[in-house]
């Protein structure tokens, strides 16, 4: 028998399957890289490049000078709570009582607070692929069973009722969906939504958890829709999550919130008591000046998006061996690679992966993109157009002559 050192460090088992974010680990290879003296771009951050308004950071100020800056009620100020409900009932047509609400340290944190609070070993979330992996890293990590359903181009990179159907079993407790969608941008229209709802109306027993995070972020004329207000009867398993890290630019100020049952609202304070108590007081002022502020500016920052969107589409498109649907929200492009996987580099290097092409993007044409592995569904990569434009055409000319070179 092997003696084991009682001295060395011994992780919990619950994350042995886990990993940092490859998102992360891109982006600090960038950084390696950059710190070298190369002019690397990174196409990898989920955030706008936009500035917090000036209106927003005044209200943050204002509550540091009114002493603002002590310990706040658990789910949050009663002055969020009921500005959080304003939002939802003014924009989504959802009536949710303040005690229906919970204000956390970002929406990451509801999520985490959700699974945590529900989740038995061995019960089912299904997740469409592709995903944001935070998702089915929480569902793990509560012990639950993540079940990861591929959702292709061809169908939108949308779930369709089949597929939930043929997914739910007696042990699946949650259906989690984004829209639009982290990687893809995909959004569900309500026509693409009723089908899953009628599916979720035949089985009670799964519950429903909507990320609505990029919800301001929509092109085309596409109409946001969102599930408990389009069907009574799923409202009372519905867990409907937002957030001002996107639209409003306010990603460190780390505050998402929630909507959903009071039953399941004080199961997740319990977790959130015995986690990081309360956000931020101050964060919690701004996102009250977000919320009921101005909104004009979100319609011409999602226009500088829509911009900087057709670009990257147009670009990608050209280069023979890659696809890229045209998304509906968000700001990333999902592109489809398989058509150069299989050639060679100029160093005589087969790429056979997404993760092989993903990394020679950066190592030889110094721009950095995430492979569509980390998202659930390889032979792809995640563009962030969270950039100005000149960045995007250097980038794009980048891509389109180093996939020239490969034989």
């Amino acid at each position: 028998m092997k003696d084991v050192d009682a001295t060395e460090f011994r992780p919990a088992e619950r994350i042995e399957s886990l990993g940092v974010s490859e998102i992360l680990a891109i982006g600090a290879r960038a950084a390696e890289l950059r710190a070298s003296g190369r002019d690397i771009i990174t196409l990898g951050a989920g955030e706008p490049d936009f500035d917090t308004p000036d209106h927003i950071k005044q209200a943050a100020w204002e509550a540091m000078q009114r002493g603002e800056t002590k310990y706040t009620a658990l789910t949050g100020t009663a002055a969020l709570r009921t500005a959080i409900a304003g939002k939802f009932a003014r924009e989504n047509g959802l009536d949710y009582r303040p005690s229906e609400i919970i204000a956390c340290t970002g929406a990451k944190q509801v999520i985490f607070n959700a699974m945590m609070a529900t989740l038995n070993p061995g019960d089912e979330v299904i997740i469409p692929t592709p995903y944001w992996v935070t998702y089915s890293d929480i569902v793990e990590l509560c012990g639950g069973t993540p079940v990861l359903v591929p959702c292709a181009a061809d169908q939108g990179f949308r779930l369709t009722a089949t597929q939930l159907r043929e997914a739910i079993t007696p042990r699946t407790r949650w259906l989690m969906l984004n829209s639009p969608s982290n990687p893809s941008g995909a959004a569900y229209a309500a026509e693409h939504l009723r089908p899953l709802i009628d599916v979720l109306l035949e089985a009670p027993h799964v519950w429903l958890m909507v990320d609505d995070m990029y919800e301001h972020i929509v092109y085309d004329g596409f109409r946001h829709a969102t599930p408990a207000a389009m069907e009574p009867a799923i409202k009372p398993r519905t867990l409907t999550i937002n957030g001002v890290s996107k639209a409003y630019a306010m990603t460190g100020w780390r505050l998402g919130y929630g909507g959903g049952p009071e039953a399941l609202i004080k199961a997740m304070s319990v977790i959130q008591s015995q986690s990081t108590s309360a956000a931020c007081s101050i964060s919690q002022a701004a996102t009250i000046a977000a919320l009921e502020g101005p909104q004009e500016f979100l319609a011409e920052r999602t226009e500088a998006f829509r911009a900087r969107r057709d670009l990257v589409v147009a670009a990608l498109e050209a280069v023979p061996g890659l696809a890229c649907r045209t998304p509906e929200g968000a700001f990333y492009a999902f592109a489809e690679c398989g058509g150069v996987l299989g050639r060679q580099t100029l160093d005589g290097k087969c790429l056979e992966s997404d993760r092989e092409f993903c990394a020679w993007l950066m190592e030889t044409a110094d721009v950095a993109v995430v492979p569509g592995t980390a998202f659930g569904l390889p032979g792809h990569f995640r563009v962030s157009y969270a950039t100005d434009m000149e960045t995007l055409r250097t980038a794009m000319a980048r891509i389109t002559d180093a996939c020239a070179t490969l034989a």
